[in-house]
């Protein structure tokens, strides 16, 4: 199964579940993130969602074989955004937090998922990359206005255009995330924080998230209507065989970076 879910002490776990191609996001894994958020968030006995990944990644981003085949899993947004100037998200918006659990490298769209959720705990074996430039296609889930956001837009044009990556060490010093951990110790640390936030008043936490998402949303909604119109318009000029035809050379780079870490 793509994903799994886990729920207990009123916590949902999902886990990426790919992890022979490193948890790489495939059209049916975003359906059934898609699904399993949605469905984690209208659970009574769920206040908080944990997402990670399963085996060495969190995830290498979008699955390039299906992206060099049919690019179906292409989409830019959650179907409820196209046709409209929604902000695009890769999954619908929930009321409750959302902590990322970052177990490994999160590159691309993977990266987006890791800046879609609402504060983030790395392993030490983390990293994170954007090869948006390198693939040949444009961000849709918001990094371009939520990178600069969490660590300056000099850095995020820097990280973006060369693609380079970011250790655990270095994204938590520029504040791209809240904690690093021993390996071992990521999904407890994770947990320990959610059971804090389910320790609250449940209906006043989920006020003040709201609250903070809309804030959020008046400072950079215009942004990342920007990015989806952007992200729109070159999609339609996405070709899979180009990157079918560079497919090889995006993966040994990635290796590269990963492994000279």
């Amino acid at each position: 199964m793509s994903l799994l879910v886990e729920i207990s002490g009123r916590i949902a776990t999902l886990t990426l579940n790919r992890p022979e191609q490193r948890n790489a996001l495939s059209s049916e894994l975003l359906r059934r993130l898609r699904a399993e958020m949605a469905a984690a968030d209208a659970h009574d006995e769920v206040d908080v969602i944990i997402l990670t990944g399963a085996g060495p990644a969190f995830s290498a981003g979008l699955d390039l074989k299906e992206l060099g085949r049919t690019g179906a899993n292409l989409t830019p947004t959650t179907p409820d955004a196209i046709g409209s100037d929604t902000p695009g998200r890769p999954w619908a918006a929930t009321t409750k937090p959302v902590i990322g659990a970052i177990n490994g490298v999160a590159v691309t769209g993977g990266f987006e998922l890791a800046l879609q959720c609402d504060f983030l705990v790395a392993s030490e074996r983390a990293a994170f990359g954007d090869t948006h430039a390198r693939v040949g296609i444009l961000p849709g889930w918001g990094l371009s206005v939520l990178l600069p956001q969490a660590i300056g837009i000099r850095r995020a044009i820097e990280m973006s255009l060369t693609g380079n990556f970011l250790d655990a060490t270095e994204a938590h010093r520029l504040g791209l995330v809240n904690h690093v951990v021993p390996h071992d110790e990521l999904i407890p640390t994770a947990r320990r924080l959610g059971t804090d936030i389910v320790g609250n008043d449940a209906a006043s936490a989920r006020e003040l998230l709201a609250s903070y998402r809309a804030i959020h949303r008046l400072t950079v909604g215009d942004g990342e209507r920007h990015e989806l119109a952007v992200g729109r318009h070159w999609s339609r000029r996405y070709r899979p065989a180009d990157v079918e035809a560079r497919r090889s050379a995006i993966a040994a780079r990635g290796r590269e970076q990963v492994e000279g870490r």
